[in-house]
């Protein structure tokens, strides 16, 4: 019976991780989700810079980062559906 050698990789840590790839793209889909989240609520009723409610910027900023998020680790998105 034969196995095959086990390839593991070490550990890249904090310095490993923000040099990576994987985790540049999500920062800039984030950034992308949030943007777009601002500017779908400043296009469908924020316009008037009166009504503009802090806890409503946030909440639709914080949805479109949590999309952009979801839109770069969902399992689809890595061919893994």
């Amino acid at each position: 019976m034969q196995f095959k050698k086990l390839e593991l990789e070490g550990e890249k840590g904090i310095k490993g991780l923000l040099k990576s790839k994987h985790f540049k793209t999500s920062l800039i889909s984030i950034a992308v989700g949030a943007v777009a989240g601002f500017g779908y609520y400043y296009f469908t009723g924020g316009q008037s810079m009166e009504t503009m409610t802090f806890n409503e910027i946030v909440k639709h900023v914080v949805l479109g980062g949590f999309f952009g998020f979801f839109v770069t680790n969902s399992p689809c998105a890595r061919g893994r559906c």
